[in-house]
């Protein structure tokens, strides 16, 4: 066994936490934003802690139902389509054997080989594992990869509750006065660490990400804090 082969499993299974980090990340970041502006917003308008605390929970609820239902969904639409190609790759090897080593065979010559060399790999892989070979060369898919929908709809949640936590102990654990102060600073903070593990998971420089969250969430912040006070002021 070469040290390429005896790593692979370990790249693959690298490549598969990685995309759990990053969308991990991004539904750590949108709990920030969402839940930060909404209990600001409220704040702004009222000083009552109870209606401040009902509104986040409120929030937090309907925000993680909504992120899990819309990545089941989401990633159930996906493995769907996937297996139906699954299936017809399967079929295909069955009533036209040689039309799909071919097919195999021009794909590895399109990429470089020679003719010859690409027909010997295609009936190689095909002896090996034909489905797989046909799936990865034709359609970039992994049999053995497809995501599952619960998986990706308990992550999307937790990963949304974790960063809402952060700006309702910022709201509702310090006095009046603070609190707005506190959550505007505390939820800056967390989306800059998000921005910048993102960027650091991609390989990146870490300054355009973290910028790019801090300028979203600032926007947000400002536009529901604007809002809130403009109700409060109004009395409605």
């Amino acid at each position: 066994m070469t040290e390429s082969e005896r790593f692979e499993p370990h790249r693959v299974a690298f490549a598969s936490r990685l995309n759990w980090l990053r969308a991990g990340i991004l539904g750590a970041n949108d709990g920030i934003v969402s839940i930060a502006a909404l209990v600001v917003g409220v704040a702004a308008a009222t000083s009552d802690i109870r209606t401040i605390l009902i509104a986040g929970v409120a929030g937090i609820v309907a925000g993680s139902i909504s992120m899990a239902a819309g990545e089941y969904v989401s990633v159930s639409s996906q493995r769907d389509s996937e297996r139906a190609l699954i299936a017809r790759e399967r079929q295909e090897l069955i009533d036209q054997p040689d039309e799909e080593l071919a097919e195999l065979a021009e794909i590895y010559q399109s990429k470089g080989l020679s003719a010859s060399t690409a027909r010997l790999v295609a009936k190689e892989l095909t002896a090996h594992d034909a489905i797989g070979a046909h799936l990865e060369a034709e359609l970039g898919i992994d049999e053995r990869q497809l995501t599952n929908p619960w998986h990706a709809a308990f992550s999307s949640a937790l990963a949304f509750l974790a960063g809402a936590t952060l700006p309702m102990l910022a709201i509702t654990l310090p006095p009046d006065g603070w609190r707005i102060p506190l959550a505007f600073g505390a939820s800056l903070l967390a989306l800059a660490i998000t921005g910048w593990v993102g960027a650091r998971l991609g390989n990146s420089p870490p300054l355009k990400p973290v910028l790019r969250v801090l300028a979203g969430g600032t926007f947000a912040l400002l536009l529901t804090w604007g809002i809130g006070t403009a109700l409060g002021v109004s009395g409605i």
